[in-house]
């Protein structure tokens, strides 16, 4: 089972004792509305944030780099992520897309949490009392007390809870050069969220995309040989010639992507140029693609979830043609490049 809403609300507690009614009712509201009250206009909030950001004093004590303090919402702490290098408008980024995820139920679940927290605190498990807690006006979105500011310094951003699988990602690009191009290869099973991890990346880096997907084995190619070879099923030599030589630029490329539908090639597909690609897919790691990439990420997902996960996607009958054909094509060319953990930079 995953946590219930008083397990976060005692997480809290425990790590920071001084909070005090306000910030129990700050902490419902942020859990009720995510980010979504606090970006009304884009410049001023990232200038409060640049100079926030620069007056925060960086130590050689590491901290948690995120608090989760719901299922859907986290709090990324901004001292830690200045102690790492990571660039601030990465962060930016990921505050205002997370501001565009609005929650209809907003006002109930800020009205039930509330009801949740007043629990906890009637058993005593907050430092101030039950009276103290009816007091506090119960409207958001509120400051931190006094004492919570001057005990626990708190520093953050509001971003979805969502983001927290993409942080070992961009501390690991934020130790890269940033005067190169780099590429990021997302290899893993199937129905594992490659393309929606790629999705929400390309949205932080400004990366261009490219999908494995998209280059399918034309019929002409589709023989027993080049099936019983690991990864032999996808047209790896199209995105050897067409794709990787145009990561090597920050211009702006087309490729295009193969129809299934009618077994050729059909639309032509614009990758914007950047200092950062991304290629998505399972076999993008193939090893006739040679070492294109900066960034190898193996994304995985336990069996039964996958299959699940197939299933609500493409339906019952797609689900056995995937278990009885492309899964174990996918299996045969993972256990071709060896142990994910010594072939690959993140496993994820």
């Amino acid at each position: 089972m995953g946590k219930t809403f008083q397990n976060y609300l005692q997480e809290q507690v425990s790590i920071h004792p001084s909070m005090q009614p306000q910030d129990v009712v700050k902490l419902c509201y942020q859990a009720a509305f995510g980010a979504e009250h606090l970006l009304v206009d884009k410049e001023a909030a990232f200038i409060r944030l640049q100079r926030e950001f620069e007056e925060i004093k960086v130590t050689e004590t590491s901290e948690k780099l995120y608090e989760q303090i719901h299922d859907k919402v986290c709090r990324i702490n901004l001292r830690e992520w200045k102690r790492r290098n990571m660039p601030l408008i990465w962060l930016f980024r990921m505050f205002v897309e997370s501001a565009s995820f609005t929650d209809a139920c907003g006002e109930e679940n800020f009205t039930k949490y509330l009801e949740e927290a007043k629990l906890l605190i009637q058993k005593g498990e907050f430092p101030f009392t039950a009276e103290e807690w009816e007091k506090t006006g119960k409207q958001g979105p509120v400051h931190h007390s006094e004492a919570y500011r001057q005990q626990e310094r708190p520093a953050y951003r509001i971003v979805c809870s969502r983001y927290i699988r993409l942080l070992p990602v961009l501390e690991k690009l934020a130790g890269l050069s940033k005067e190169e191009i780099h590429t990021i290869a997302i290899d893993g099973r199937c129905a594992s969220g490659k393309t929606t991890m790629a999705g929400m990346l390309a949205k932080i880096l400004k990366a261009g995309v490219i999908h494995m997907d998209d280059f399918f084995l034309p019929m002409e190619l589709r023989t027993a040989e080049r099936f019983a070879t690991p990864g032999g099923n996808v047209h790896y030599e199209r995105v050897r010639d067409e794709v990787l030589p145009k990561l090597k630029a920050t211009e702006t490329f087309y490729y295009q992507r193969f129809d299934c539908s009618r077994m050729e090639l059909g639309d032509w597909i614009t990758v914007e140029g950047s200092n950062y690609y991304i290629v998505e897919g399972a076999y993008s790691c193939h090893p006739e693609l040679g070492s294109y990439m900066s960034l190898k990420i193996f994304s995985d997902v336990e069996e039964k979830e996958q299959l699940e996960r197939i299933k609500r996607r493409d339906g019952e009958e797609q689900l056995d043609n995937f278990m009885k054909r492309w899964i174990p094509l996918e299996e045969a060319y993972f256990q071709s490049l060896g142990k994910p953990e010594d072939t690959f930079d993140l496993i994820l």
